[in-house]
């Protein structure tokens, strides 16, 4: 299967009873946690390298790399995962006003609302592959844009902000805030996008013609983000099954 083919749901769903099962550790990420750490790669200030994200999507550690039952296995969840990263990826490039993140939905008072708390633990994960190199659009005048990441997304805010993620109502439209920003957080990085550091060989590599996505793929994933408007939904079950481990503090944001 090309990585460029979107998942199907079948795809999807296997990826993520994968995730969920035994054969991962407790702290692998769940399916709308490792879409906000890919977005947050995806989307960042510097390309990263799968070799260097991959591993968190299992844990902390090396020891929680998933128990394959074989090396094809292996590949096919790979495979999943990186088709997933360039769904994200081609969405960005193509219409990126059409982005949903992958949020909870859950009942609370009789109200259907998004709980977005685990996407944006990925997200911050995602930064904190490159901590210092976020620090621009903190110091801009368009962080506010980052607020509700960092208000769902990080360990440790200030007592006066607990009153915003606490509740579920307020919560909620901080996740639909978020929403509305990613757009302008991609757009504020396009620019200032940093090479990767590459080696000989990869520039070699690189000094041919560069290839574009193929026309064909590119509907495939607009037609596939057609199909997917209003199906974002994981199910409640994903709800609090796993939260950062107790000591893995990261830093608050910088002028917050």
């Amino acid at each position: 299967m090309q990585l460029e083919q979107p998942l199907s749901e079948k795809e999807f769903d296997e990826l993520d009873q994968f995730l969920l099962s035994e054969r991962c550790s407790e702290d692998a990420m769940t399916m709308d946690m490792l879409h906000g750490y890919l977005t947050a790669v995806a989307i960042g200030p510097e390309p990263i390298m799968p070799a260097e994200w991959l591993p968190r999507v299992w844990g902390e550690d090396a020891e929680d790399a998933p128990k394959f039952k074989n090396s094809k296995e292996e590949e096919r969840i790979v495979n999943l995962i990186m088709r997933f990263m360039n769904e994200v990826l081609v969405t960005f490039e193509v219409a990126p006003k059409e982005f949903e993140p992958l949020f909870v939905e859950h009942e609370h008072e009789g109200q259907t609302l998004i709980d977005a708390e685990a996407w944006c633990w990925g997200f911050w994960d995602g930064m904190e592959l490159r901590p210092g190199s976020w620090n621009e659009i903190w110091d801009s005048e368009v962080a506010e844009l980052m607020q509700p990441i960092y208000l769902l997304g990080a360990d440790e805010i200030k007592e006066e902000e607990l009153k915003l993620v606490e509740d579920p109502v307020k919560a909620h439209k901080l996740a639909q805030e978020l929403e509305a920003n990613l757009p302008a957080i991609h757009r504020f990085w396009v620019p200032r996008r940093k090479a990767p550091v590459q080696t000989p060989e990869a520039r070699r590599a690189e000094s041919g013609p560069q290839r574009r996505l193929p026309l064909r793929q590119r509907q495939e994933v607009q037609e596939m983000l057609r199909r997917r408007a209003g199906s974002r939904v994981i199910a409640q079950q994903h709800l609090s099954l796993r939260r950062r481990p107790a000591g893995a503090a990261l830093a608050l944001a910088p002028g917050l």
